[in-house]
């Protein structure tokens, strides 16, 4: 088996940290939703907007798992390199595998608020079918 380099873990900075990027403005874009969502709702309530609270509900919390995770995945490249820095090879190889999960574990979790987000745009084009009728 080949031996962990430095640059090994270094290769995944740009990935975690546009993932991380795309994460936080998916978490904006919710926030911005939720906000716009809670005007409306004060002003003409709908029953429509009550349906979309538990799937926004959700898909807030799969952001901030997906983030917790990216995070966590970046933060043990880091902590691999210092290990292979000081020496502890074999200590980093299972640092950077755990990492790995936790980006795999990232990745599966942006596609559960994908389709959780599917599911919220589908209540809205159900909603629009009906006023079409």
């Amino acid at each position: 088996m080949n031996e962990l380099s430095l640059t090994t873990p270094a290769l995944l900075f740009p990935a975690v940290s546009l993932l991380l990027l795309a994460y936080t403005n998916r978490y904006l874009g919710l926030a911005a939703i939720v906000r716009r969502l809670y005007d409306d709702h004060q002003t003409r309530p709908s029953s429509n907007l009550l349906k979309q609270i538990g799937s926004l509900r959700q898909r807030i919390l799969l952001i901030q798992w997906m983030q917790g995770a990216g995070v966590l995945s970046l933060f043990l490249c880091v902590l691999a390199m210092f290990e292979i820095y000081v020496g502890a090879h074999q200590l980093a190889e299972m640092t950077f595998g755990v990492s790995l999960i936790c980006m795999i574990a990232s990745l599966a979790l942006s596609l559960w608020e994908l389709k959780t987000s599917s599911v919220a745009l589908n209540i809205l084009l159900s909603d629009l079918e009906r006023h079409q009728d």
